[in-house]
């Protein structure tokens, strides 16, 4: 069995605990068995509203992934505001994925646009390396992103695929989208940046992206992860997307 590439997010059961005032369904109690069937770690973005990761997810997630999985990772995503920043300098997760996401937005749609104002990013990213803190932004699928985000410090990139899996209906599309997020890959790589990927990607889609860049070292999947999970069950749906990766 080789290592395992999947991140899950957990929002969106975060998301359906904060229906009620009640601990279930519990965030870390699903964190762990995702990561005991063999996810990588654990993906969070906690929102200034709280509208579903709170402050103390985070918390309880870090202390969780220290004391019993060791070698497993938490991803926090959030935009570089002076509250996350803090929050990342605080909790210490292994990476932290840096969006340019309005407050009010449901989930993020974009990457970056490094030709706008970009101080809260570089502050960001030099408080988190200083924290010992991997660094990884969030790119559209867009082959000239990578060296720009890699001149302002980070690490890795996320590819933004949400619009090649919006394609599950139209494969000709899906092919030419595809080619861009291949592209963006390839030119990460060629900066000597780590490649993530993620947004609505789904067992059906992922084994033609890594097909194509089988170099992707991590893939952060939420909203697919969780509508599989509903019918096969978090552990089933962990191995589910890991046959779709080729690791099992």
């Amino acid at each position: 069995m080789t290592a395992s590439r999947l991140s899950v997010n957990v929002n969106a059961i975060a998301m359906l605990r904060n229906r009620r005032d009640l601990p279930w369904p519990s965030v870390t109690g699903l964190a762990a068995i995702a990561m005991e069937a063999g996810a990588k770690g654990i993906t969070v973005h906690p929102r200034p509203d709280e509208r579903h990761i709170r402050k103390t997810d985070v918390f309880d997630l870090a202390e969780m992934i220290e004391e019993r999985y060791p070698n497993k990772e938490l991803c926090l995503e959030g935009y570089p505001s002076e509250d996350f920043i803090r929050l990342v300098e605080e909790a210490r997760p292994d990476q932290v994925l840096f969006v340019p996401d309005d407050p009010a937005q449901t989930t993020s749609d974009h990457g970056w646009q490094f030709d706008r104002d970009l101080t809260a990013l570089k502050e960001g990213i030099a408080r988190s390396r200083d924290a010992a803190v991997t660094v990884s932004l969030f790119v559209d699928p867009d082959p000239l992103a990578p060296a720009r985000a890699a001149a302002l410090g980070a690490e890795r990139i996320e590819i933004y695929t949400g619009p090649y899996g919006a394609c599950h209906d139209d494969p000709d599309r899906a092919e030419k989208e595809l080619d861009k997020v291949v592209a963006t890959a390839e030119a990460a790589r060629a900066a000597g940046l780590g490649v993530n990927a993620g947004h609505d990607l789904t067992v059906e889609n992922i084994p033609a992206l890594l097909a194509r860049a089988p170099f992707i070292r991590e893939m952060s999947i939420g909203h697919g992860f969780t509508a599989d999970a509903l019918i096969h069950g978090f552990a089933g749906s962990v191995r589910r997307f890991r046959q779709a990766m080729g690791e099992i």
